[in-house]
């Protein structure tokens, strides 16, 4: 197929592509057939919503796309062992992961405890000291004086740590999302939608949402009894946070909700969330790319390099001042984990280019890379090269890596088979996003294999420079009103990419470097109509020089579109992210 707008070679080196002939039919249908904007109708296509679809796929309602708690395998008998141990008092603990998921899962329980007047212990390992999920000394130590645990973000693989804590006389529940093994743990229930013996079960989802179900699963029981349980739409703002954080893909019923959940999140009622996007300068109702980029990092901040549970203590804070202190002492460590990450991500990503990136697997390890930046820059690595990555920090012959994923590459499997055939300690996670622990002798064959299982499931195949657009569009009809339109199709993330569309043959009227890395531009299409662009760490590579020093050129520019909210204008604005000779 010819290359969008024949740019084989852009500025950045990468080759454009296009819609193929049939979405371009499928998009021009709709568009006789809904009286929606093209560009809306480019999204609906690719996304295959049909005409009479589109209009409940634009206004997506908890109620319409919320699966059956009950069609969950044990999802009944962990709501009824929560619900018996708020009638009975019973002293219940949370253990849960220290990622914006589990801290966001944690603070759902504790919340809704609180409202049944409640408490319940919080307990996040230590990354460095406790590694990931429950541990035998933990469980047991909590067992000893609590008669329920709940494990969420966690717990599908620890047979060993659950069986210590039932050794102790307590009853374990496991809410997760991670991928599970061929047998599980001894727990009294464990809800997850990925245990292997679950058929159609809602896989997409994070363990917030898990967790979420469960509580829609528990305030059923209570109405069928006669009582009354929390307000749930209420929660559904630590649901939407740990939806984007944890990259889950923004299908399914995660459409819905977090679109309600931003809803919620923009009436400031949670303490915690108030704290953290006033602590991030946000200035505008937040949007997927805030929970993804603002709030999510300085949330996962206090697990990857300072005290694990403080992200999951600010989102359950009901106290204003102690949010305020904690959302500082989370931003403050999200400065000094950024400064981190910079370090590993450079010696990363030179290893990285010296090793091809143009494998089925990318990948980086070495001494002393804090194991709290791994999956960071394991993240970073894979957006450079457009293929799954790993980064692996050894603290003498441990390593503790952390790999990322693209679309349609289930890397947690890939992972799980590693263990499952002895190449490596330990290691699981989902599609997206894993861990493991090897030795430095696993190091070179696991890797290999790795991109062996990798390459079979399509890694590598295609460019890894290629830059998909979805349509063109004119600077004239680039409105807030359209991006508005197009956001409704949203919300845009992971498995649900935003458009991204080419401005063709412009003219830039304004270039300017904002600080070191990134350039400001206008352009317009000389008829009067023209749009800002923001192209951030465009001098990280030669997109910023070449558009800095136009000389009068035109160009196509390509970007995703978004509203800049500055001194209380709204005004269009192009995040651009490439660009080639017109």
């Amino acid at each position: 197929m010819a290359a969008f707008l024949d740019v084989d070679n852009s500025l950045t080196g990468r080759r454009w592509t296009g819609p193929g002939v049939e979405l371009e039919r499928q998009a021009e249908a709709l568009v006789q057939a809904t009286g929606l904007p093209a560009p809306v109708c480019a999204v609906l296509a690719r996304r295959g919503v049909q005409a009479d679809e589109a209009a409940g796929f634009l206004a997506p309602t908890i109620r319409d796309t919320l699966p059956d708690p009950r069609s969950m395998r044990d999802m009944d008998r962990a709501a009824a062992r929560l619900l018996a141990a708020v009638d009975k008092n019973e002293r219940v603990a949370v253990f849960a992961d220290y990622d914006v998921d589990g801290g966001s899962s944690a603070a759902l329980l504790i919340d809704w405890m609180r409202r049944m007047g409640r408490d319940i212990t919080l307990y996040i390992p230590d990354r460095i000291d406790e590694g990931y999920g429950p541990n035998v000394p933990a469980m047991e130590a909590l067992a000893e004086t609590h008669s329920l645990i709940v494990c969420v973000d966690c717990g599908t693989l620890s047979h060993e740590p659950i069986a210590a804590a039932n050794a102790k006389g307590a009853e374990v529940v496991v809410l997760d999302h991670h991928l599970g093994g061929e047998t599980l743990p001894p727990a009294l229930a464990v809800v997850n939608p990925n245990r292997q013996d679950e058929v159609d079960a809602p896989g997409y989802l994070c363990a917030a949402g898990v967790v979420f179900l469960m509580l829609v699963e528990a305030g059923r029981q209570l109405r069928e009894a006669g009582r009354r349980g929390p307000d749930l739409m209420g929660m559904l703002d630590l649901v939407a946070l740990a939806t984007v954080a944890d990259v889950a893909p923004l299908v399914g019923a995660n459409r819905a909700l977090v679109t309600q959940g931003l809803k919620i999140m923009a009436q400031r009622g949670r303490p915690g969330m108030v704290a953290l996007a006033d602590v991030a300068r946000m200035n505008e109702a937040p949007r997927p790319y805030h929970l993804g980029f603002l709030m999510g990092p300085r949330v996962n901040a206090g697990g990857r390099i300072g005290k694990a549970d403080l992200g999951a203590r600010l989102l359950a804070c009901t106290d204003p001042a102690e949010a305020g202190a904690l959302a500082a002492r989370l931003d403050q460590l999200n400065t000094e984990r950024r400064e981190i990450e910079e370090q590993v991500r450079l010696a990363a990503l030179d290893q990285a280019e010296a090793r091809g990136l143009d494998a089925p697997l990318v990948w980086a390890a070495a001494d002393g890379w804090h194991p709290g930046v791994v999956g960071i820059v394991a993240s970073r690595l894979k957006d450079a090269a457009h293929r799954p990555a790993i980064v692996i920090g050894f603290d003498g012959d441990e390593g503790k890596g952390s790999g990322r994923s693209v679309s349609g590459v289930d890397l947690g499997a890939s992972i799980q088979k590693l263990a499952a055939e002895g190449l490596i300690e330990k290691g699981g996670g989902h599609k997206m996003a894993a861990g493991l622990s090897l030795s430095r002798a696993q190091l070179e064959p696991a890797m290999a294999r790795l991109s062996e299982l990798l390459a079979r499931q399509g890694a590598g195949a295609g460019g890894p420079r290629d830059l998909a657009v979805d349509g063109i569009l004119m600077p004239g009809a680039a409105t807030v009103d359209l991006i508005d339109e197009i956001e409704a199709a949203g919300p845009f993330g992971a498995g649900a990419p935003a458009p991204r569309f080419a401005f063709p043959d412009v003219q830039i009227s304004f270039a300017k470097r904002v600080g070191d890395r990134h350039l400001k531009v206008s352009f317009g299409d000389g008829l009067g109509a023209k749009i800002d662009a923001i192209a951030f760490g465009a001098y990280d590579g030669p997109l910023g020089p070449a558009l800095e020093g136009h000389g009068g050129a035109r160009f196509h520019l390509a970007g995703r579109l978004e509203i800049n909210h500055w001194q209380g204008r709204s005004i269009p604005q192009l995040r651009l992210e490439d660009a080639a000779r017109a």
